[in-house]
C-alpha cells in the first residue's frame, strides 16, 4: 500500500522542481525549497480534508515557499545613526502633559471629576464607586465613561496629539495656555 506521502513524492517531484526553478534563479535553491514543501506536506497531509484538491494545496505550498524564500533573500539594510531611534533623548508627551491633568479635572462637572477622582486616581473599582455614590453599578460605570470622554475632549480641544500605531501619545502641539504654560 501506498502512503499518501509515497504518492506525492512520485506523482509530484519532477513537476514540482520545475515549477520552483522556473521562479528561482539557481538549481540549489530550488531543490532547498523542495525539500521545504515536501516537510510541510509531511507535516500537514492530516489536514487536508479534500483529497481531491490534493494538488491544489500542494501548489499552494509551493507558492508560499517561493514567496517566503524572497522574503528571506531580501537585502536587509541598517538604519543610519541618524534615523536610530533613542527614546533617552525624546520628551515624554504623557509626563509632560500630567501637569496640565489636573486643572482640566476642575473644568468638569463635579459628579464627573469626583468618579475619576475616585477610580483613576484613587484605584476604586467601579463597583466600589457605585456603593460610595449610592449608584447603580451600570450607572457608575457610564458615569465614569462619560467622564473619560468629557476629559479625553478637553485635552482635544486644547491640544493638537500625534499617536503611534498602538494609540500611545507620542507628540503633541498645545493649542491652548494651559499646555503651553506648563512647557
Amino acid at each position: 500500500m501506498v502512503t499518501p506521502l509515497e504518492y506525492v513524492y512520485t506523482n509530484f517531484h519532477s513537476k514540482l522542481l520545475r515549477f520552483i526553478a522556473g521562479r528561482v534563479p539557481d538549481r540549489d535553491s530550488a531543490e532547498d525549497i523542495l525539500q521545504d514543501v515536501f516537510l510541510k506536506i509531511h507535516q500537514h497531509i492530516g489536514s487536508l480534508r479534500e483529497s481531491d484538491r490534493l494538488e491544489s494545496w500542494i501548489y499552494q505550498i509551493t507558492r508560499n515557499a517561493i514567496i517566503d524564500y524572497y522574503r528571506r533573500s531580501r537585502p536587509q539594510q541598517e538604519l543610519s545613526e541618524s534615523f536610530a531611534l533613542h527614546p533617552e533623548d525624546e520628551p515624554d508627551a504623557i509626563a509632560e502633559l500630567a501637569p496640565s491633568v489636573a486643572e482640566m479635572l476642575d473644568c468638569l462637572p463635579s459628579n464627573y471629576r469626583q468618579a475619576l477622582e475616585l477610580t483613576d486616581l484613587q484605584g476604586l473599582t467601579q463597583a466600589e464607586l457605585a456603593a460610595r455614590l449610592n449608584l447603580s453599578v451600570s450607572g457608575a460605570k457610564s458615569r465614569v465613561q462619560r467622564a473619560r470622554e468629557k476629559l479625553r475632549n478637553c485635552f482635544l480641544d486644547c491640544c493638537h496629539f500625534e499617536f503611534d500605531r498602538l494609540g500611545q501619545v507620542v507628540d503633541y502641539h498645545p493649542r491652548c495656555d494651559h499646555c503651553t504654560d506648563k512647557l
